[in-house]
């Protein structure tokens, strides 16, 4: 049975991403879903699963009440905006459910390219989740990026998830928009740095790893 929803398209600062926002929650509180291939979202989201059918999307990451899609290259988004846009909205009026299950987070290790591989950030260091060892200043750091980051990346279309504190450093995974974004290093060490900086005085710094 059709229910009536409202679906509006927004630019994200990535310009290969576009953000469609609902008038409905797509996932539960504060669970997100990140897939980068239609096998990898096989299972997970019947939403993701029909967005891969269409040949120029690469991406898909669903948080709150909205859809991160992220194209290639093949085509400008003032093609292709209103048709995602549409197609969005006729689907999420006839089936209730857009993630059925929580997908694990994608493989970091995976090599570029593949299907389970996440988006490049710019920059990103290597941190092998071995070398990630707890540390008193963790919850802080992690209650400072729920207040403060969250709701603004979020806005963007995207994601940052708290990974490691380690040696003066703290350690970041981009997601949705925010991964491959050309303007994310400006935002890490413009905003997020400043912010931890100040505020924790055992942080020095704030990279995005992989």
């Amino acid at each position: 049975m059709s229910q009536p929803v409202s679906v509006y398209a927004e630019m994200t600062p990535n310009p290969e991403v576009m953000k469609f926002v609902s008038d409905r929650p797509l996932i539960l509180g504060s669970d997100q879903a990140e897939f980068n291939s239609k096998a990898s979202a096989t299972g997970y989201s019947s939403l993701a699963v029909e967005l891969f059918n269409f040949p120029f999307v690469t991406g898909v990451f669903i948080s709150g009440g909205f859809v991160s899609v992220t194209k290639d290259d093949t085509i400008g988004w003032e093609m292709i905006a209103m048709q995602m846009r549409e197609y969005i909205q006729g689907w999420l009026s006839e089936n209730e459910t857009a993630v059925e299950k929580i997908p694990p987070v994608l493989a970091q290790s995976a090599p570029a390219g593949s299907a389970e591989a996440p988006a490049e950030t710019p920059g990103a260091v290597q941190l092998d989740d071995a070398d990630i060892v707890p540390t008193e200043h963790d919850e802080a750091i992690v209650a400072l990026l729920e207040e403060f980051v969250r709701p603004a990346v979020e806005a963007d279309g995207g994601a940052i998830d708290f990974r490691a504190f380690v040696e003066g450093t703290v350690h970041v995974r981009l997601r949705g928009a925010c991964a491959g974004c050309p303007s994310s290093t400006a935002t890490l060490k413009d905003g997020i740095e400043r912010l931890l900086t100040s505020k924790i005085d055992a942080v020095q710094s704030v990279v995005a790893s992989v």
